[in-house]
């Protein structure tokens, strides 16, 4: 298992959305509650998590006002905070447990936080705007419970929540895993690329390709195209399709839905097909709920098909680098996943217009697609492509938000005590980082009790994380290792000379 496993009662896992503008008067406290989980406790019980919380994020800030509050170490809990948006905090409280297992790292915990937060800005708009369109807050409760509770959804297992533990040390939640191209294979998705971008004429489109689930190709930023990334992962790829669940995906992905109360601070929960509540209490429009499981399926003609936006509806995102909203198609072939951005300002008469561009995509790129799939499928090495004899490690590009790292079933053959002092290497790496708040270069070296050696290198963005079990007695020896990892596989990224 590679998370630490939550009990589902009122102490393991608390989650909650606030907004530090509302509810400062007097009997007005509720207004600032935008969610809470789990979303049965007593109001008495919400607003006193919540108002620990602002309390310590306002006595942290009276010594750093510039840098917000990342986490709190009490002796039962760990409370783990991110500002999503200016004044708009995120804070999950986790119980601390004496199993092994339950040993995470807290940056890994935000990043669950910042992850879920970005996927609901790029379906539903941010949090501060659905505000202002709705003061009274039943409109972005009514959108945030459902999103979220889907999300913790797959985080949801055998009536436990499972948590990033320290087995998932060497995997970077909030990057893209890329497909290593040969030569001819990239001039063949680049002319594929070419074609898709044109599939609506004049109009511009975006477009990102997947490979199972490895990113083949992309036109969008970094940002946008790590998270249209991660939902691909849990949602539309073969094997999200699939009913069994990938071994190497870095997200995993729930078999057990729990039963969610339907007791929340305003609304309750809606399903996909409910309405939307104003301020006024009428219907304005349906809540569209994307993360819910099992809503998607392949139609006859190869693009995926799912009513969670409403019958024939085609599903829309928002950009963030442009800040347009597109409607987003996509496409499956084998192992191929395709996802075609088109402007939705560009299409005048709907669907009808949606049915043209399907059309182009089937009758202009099908043959392209084919030829891609095939070369991919034969320099495809299989789960295990990015395995390194003797290495088990971790590479991230922050800039480019991409990382690679082991196989998770060679990373599975470690011992416990290699990836707890790995675990422990990162966590100190997490600190130094969060106190320069500048990129610095970085080394150090951790002999774990059973003997590995753990290594970590930061080189002008870009991290390397290592465990080596059978290295030699000495950290020369093991440091010739990392060198001789950094000069074939990196480039020479990570080179001390």
């Amino acid at each position: 298992m590679g998370m630490a496993s939550m009990s589902s009662g009122s102490e393991s896992l608390r989650l909650c959305v606030f907004d530090l503008r509302r509810g400062q008067h007097e009997g007005q406290e509720l207004d600032k509650i935008l969610f809470f989980y789990p979303p049965d406790l007593t109001f008495s019980t919400q607003l006193s998590v919540i108002g620990l919380s602002e309390g310590l994020i306002t006595f942290t800030r009276l010594f750093s006002p510039e840098a917000a509050c990342e986490v709190i170490e009490a002796e039962r809990h760990s409370h783990v905070f991110y500002e999503a948006e200016p004044d708009i905090w995120m804070v999950m409280v986790v119980e601390k447990n004496k199993e092994i297992e339950a040993v995470w790292r807290i940056d890994a915990l935000r990043r669950v936080l910042k992850e879920v937060h970005s996927l609901f800005v790029m379906f539903q708009g941010s949090i501060r705007a659905l505000l202002e369109k709705e003061p009274t807050g039943g409109l972005i409760r009514s959108h945030l419970y459902p999103f979220i509770t889907d999300y913790l959804n797959d985080l949801f297992v055998c009536k436990k929540h499972q948590l990033p533990s320290f087995r998932e040390t060497l995997t970077e939640r909030g990057t893209v895993q890329m497909l290593t191209l040969a030569r001819d294979a990239a001039l063949e998705v680049q002319s594929l690329v070419g074609v898709l971008d044109s599939c609506a004429g004049t109009v511009r489109c975006h477009s990102v390709i997947l490979f199972h689930d490895l990113l083949v190709s992309t036109t969008l930023s970094p940002d946008d195209t790590v998270d249209l990334f991660a939902f691909s992962v849990m949602r539309l790829t073969t094997n999200a399709l699939s009913s069994g669940t990938s071994s190497w995906s870095y997200l995993r992905k729930g078999s057990v839905t729990p039963q969610i109360s339907s007791r929340s601070t305003s609304v309750l929960p809606l399903g996909s097909g409910g309405t939307l509540p104003s301020g006024n209490g009428s219907s304005t429009g349906r809540v569209i709920r994307p993360l819910q499981q099992d809503k998607w399926s392949k139609g006859k003609d190869g693009f995926l098909v799912t009513d969670i936006w409403g019958i024939d509806a085609t599903p829309t995102i928002l950009i963030q680098k442009t800040q347009e909203r597109f409607y987003f198609l996509t496409y499956q072939y084998k192992s191929l996943t395709l996802v075609l951005l088109v402007p939705t300002a560009a299409i005048v008469n709907g669907e009808l217009d949606i049915s043209f561009v399907k059309q182009q995509v089937i009758e202009n790129a099908s043959a392209k697609i084919l030829k891609v799939e095939e070369k991919l499928s034969k320099g495809w090495g299989g789960e295990n492509a990015y395995h390194v004899s003797g290495y088990r490690y971790l590479l991230v590009d922050n800039d480019m938000e991409v990382s690679r790292a082991s196989p998770a079933g060679k990373v599975a053959t470690l011992a416990k005590e290699s990836l707890l002092a790995l675990n422990k290497l990162r966590e100190e790496v997490d600190t130094e980082k969060s106190r320069s708040k500048q990129e610095k270069d970085m080394e150090t070296c951790i002999r774990a009790k059973n003997n590995t050696w753990v290594i970590a290198r930061l080189n002008r963005g870009k991290e390397l994380y290592m465990a080596l079990e059978k290295a030699s007695e000495t950290l020369l020896d093991a440091t010739d290792s990392v060198q001789r990892f950094s000069n074939r596989y990196c480039s020479g990224a990570f080179s001390m000379d």
